[in-house]
């Protein structure tokens, strides 16, 4: 899928299936990834340590292979998601928004490209409507790119009827790891009410024509928890991380083989605190 099928699916609520690819510095293993079927692929440049230029080759192979490249940018900031959208992403996760503001100023950055300064606060306040010629512009120049908002806190929750009837808003990234913090129940999976949050989240979500997502850890979303999200219309799959499913196949396949499980090797949670592989 280009950027504009994608963009398409978020809105009519047609689910499509990607994974969050962290295996950046090695173009064998991402051109080898890109045999799985995936509509998308996630690239962090928020939580891993990924440079403009491995954004940049990745998102230009994922595309020419017909799989849309979208970028978590660090923080909402339009000047990041211009030089990720440069570097040849599609899409634009922007992490933990809270405001109107925040994401009027992301619909800018994302949908009226390159337009900066006086002309793009005119624009967006709607003090002024660009011309035909320069909107036939924008949608040419912009027509592969979407805006993913991340609603990621109790705040923005509680804000969420304002984020998402902000036009321009394509879809909703749900940050369940920094949600379940927000509700000061860190990492409680089976804690219900962050489960009757995120629910209620996909179904306005759905009800506005704006796509809705999470970031789908197998161990946090076992298939049934998943199956039930994507009846009630969750159509963004983003379906764990390659590390995190190498992990588990490998556990997987060390346990069917009869190999006992070391009792030497540490758990990948115990040196390092990530958001993308469990304990």
């Amino acid at each position: 899928m280009d950027g504009k099928e994608v963009r398409q699916c978020l809105h009519n609520g047609q689910p499509i299936y990607g994974t969050h690819v962290t295996q950046t510095s090695n173009p064998v293993a991402a051109s080898l990834q890109a045999m799985a079927d995936l509509d998308f692929v996630f690239l962090c440049t928020e939580h891993m340590p990924v440079d403009r230029t491995e954004t940049s080759a990745l998102s230009c192979l994922y595309a020419s292979k017909g799989i849309s490249p979208i970028v978590r940018v660090p923080h909402p900031s339009s000047v990041e998601v211009t030089m990720a959208l440069d570097a040849g992403a599609q899409g634009i996760v922007v992490p933990y928004v809270e405001t109107v503001d925040e994401v009027i100023e992301m619909v800018g950055a994302v949908h009226f490209r390159p337009a900066k300064g006086k002309q793009l606060r005119d624009f967006l306040s709607g003090k002024r409507k660009p011309t035909p010629k320069t909107t036939e512009f924008f949608d040419r120049f912009n027509r592969n790119n979407y805006l993913i908002i991340g609603i990621e806190s109790v705040a923005a929750y509680e804000n969420l009827g304002n984020l998402i009837s902000v036009d321009g808003v394509d879809g909703v990234f749900l940050g369940a790891h920094d949600l379940s913090v927000s509700l000061e129940a860190p990492e409680e999976w089976d804690n219900p009410e962050l489960h009757s949050m995120i629910e209620d989240i996909v179904v306005r979500c759905r009800a506005a024509n704006v796509g809705v997502g999470v970031h789908m850890h197998p161990d946090i979303f076992p298939d049934e928890r998943a199956r039930r999200l994507i009846d009630m219309g969750m159509n963004w799959v983003a379906d764990g991380a390659d590390v995190a499913w190498a992990v588990k196949s490998l556990n997987r396949r060390r346990l069917a083989l009869g190999l006992c499980p070391s009792a030497s090797s540490p758990g990948a949670t115990e040196n390092i605190s990530s958001c993308i592989v469990s304990e």
